[in-house]
């Protein structure tokens, strides 16, 4: 018998309901603690970062629910912090196969090769939760994901000095210890020897897997063009699907548009630019599909500007989470494991080989990287490294094979060489009975 899990449902959108999505248990039954979570964090972050920290959460409710113990009895999620933490260190090493080492107030958390990659999202997403409980007032106690021993000693190294009752001096009048310039992290699980990392992918087929489980499960023309815009414009789903009809018009080309990026909070501050083939496919669905579902019927251009580019099919605003039931749907049929983020990496990815490919100096390299990292709109130009370092290997390995195949040349003509130098010479001897006739002369000479 499958075991029941915690899962999610969005809100019918003929239903009124302050909660546009409910959590519920292992029971069916309504999960408020989640829920709240979920709408809180959507008031400060993305609403896919919000559900992607949600589904990070469920796994871990379920697991609590059926196997957590604490002094013999089962973990609530509102228990005491210790209990709550025994609980999570038990998880980190039983389901996401870590290795969990005491260290004075707080732990060191390690991944091994059987971990998956997501040991840091889930401790940022549990840490997020209790932090929403607490501002709520739904958690009687301190957030369990906070050492809050390190956050009061870090305050003490930053504000006391060698005079007992006296505050620090500053750094320059030099009576101080020097400060550390890297705080440590508050966090009562510290995954140490952990950096984020862009994902590489190389495979040149992706979009075009993408798109053929799309038409499996018959995706409309919306689905199909957000899709191709997510590869073609290396855009996050949300500004691509968030858009209006006015970011469309207000480029020049038809072949781009206008949207926000992370943190700009709403301000359209960069572009996006696709292919004529998704000119054609988006105008078409402008035309017909959209057309159908607005309330005015009307085409491309007799529509505001505030208009939103894509339409429900009860023609309001399309939004992310509407739009991710498709593609995971899309996903699941095809037996593909692929996030919509992984469009990006694609991108990023598919870009940079064709700047190594087309530039001939380092500057067109420089030049080129440098316009792909203002169209990205990367705030930490080292984001980008990582692809570089993938290609950095992968000119390294074209050269080493290249030396490899110069040196089976040299060892074929070193040997062919060898040979010609030890062959001997090779002297003719001609046996033959035919009388040889000799000159008088030399019969002469040969008898003296």
């Amino acid at each position: 018998m499958e075991l029941s899990k915690y899962y999610y449902m969005y809100c019918p959108e003929d239903v009124k309901s302050r909660y546009h999505l409910l959590v519920f248990d292992r029971q069916n039954q309504p999960f408020l603690p989640l829920t709240d979570f979920y709408h809180d964090c959507k008031g400060r972050i993305s609403e896919s970062s919000a559900l992607s920290y949600l589904q990070n959460l469920l796994p871990f409710f379920t697991w609590l629910d059926v196997y957590s113990k604490y002094q013999g009895e089962t973990v609530l999620w509102n228990d005491e912090p210790d209990a709550i933490r025994v609980a999570i260190e038990d998880y980190l090493m039983e389901e996401m196969a870590c290795k969990v080492r005491e260290k004075d107030s707080f732990r060191f958390v390690n991944r091994t090769h059987k971990s998956p990659n997501t040991v840091n999202h889930f401790l940022s997403s549990l840490k997020s939760f209790y932090k929403s409980m607490d501002q709520l007032k739904q958690y009687g106690h301190r957030n369990p994901l906070i050492d809050t021993h390190s956050v009061v000693q870090d305050y003490k190294n930053h504000t006391e000095g060698v005079r007992v009752g006296k505050p620090r001096m500053p750094d320059i009048a030099g009576t101080e210890d020097p400060t550390p310039h890297r705080r440590l992290t508050d966090s009562y699980f510290k995954l140490i020897n952990e950096e984020w990392q862009p994902e590489i992918i190389d495979d040149p087929h992706l979009p075009y897997q993408v798109y053929q489980a799309g038409k499996q499960v018959k995706w409309s023309l919306r689905e199909m063009v957000i899709a191709r815009l997510l590869f073609e414009s290396g855009a996050r789903a949300s500004e691509v699907i968030e858009v209006t009809i006015g970011d469309y018009r207000s480029r020049k080309s038809f072949q781009e548009l206008r949207t926000f990026t992370k943190g700009s909070h709403g301000r359209r501050v960069k572009f996006l630019r696709f292919s004529k083939d998704t000119v054609k496919l988006l105008m078409r669905y402008i035309n017909t599909e959209r057309k159908k579902l607005d309330t005015l019927h009307c085409s491309f251009n007799n529509l505001p500007d505030e208009a939103p580019l894509f339409l429900t099919e009860a023609g309001l605003s399309f939004t992310y989470h509407a739009w991710y039931y498709h593609w995971s749907k899309a996903m699941k049929a095809s037996g593909l494991k692929i996030n919509p983020h992984k469009a990006r990496h694609w991108f990023v990815t598919t870009r940079l080989r064709e700047i190594y490919n087309v530039s001939t100096t380092e500057n067109e390299v420089v030049q080129r990287r440098t316009q792909l990292i203002k169209y990205m709109k990367w705030k930490q130009e080292d984001t980008i490294k990582t692809y570089e370092h993938h290609f950095d290997e992968e000119k390294h390995r074209e050269a080493h094979d290249n030396m490899l195949d110069n040196m089976k040349e040299k060892e074929k003509e070193y040997l062919q060489q060898k040979k010609k130098k030890t062959k001997k010479p090779q002297v003719s001897r001609v046996h033959t009975n035919i009388p040889v006739e000799i000159d008088e002369d030399i019969q002469g000479l040969l008898k003296f």
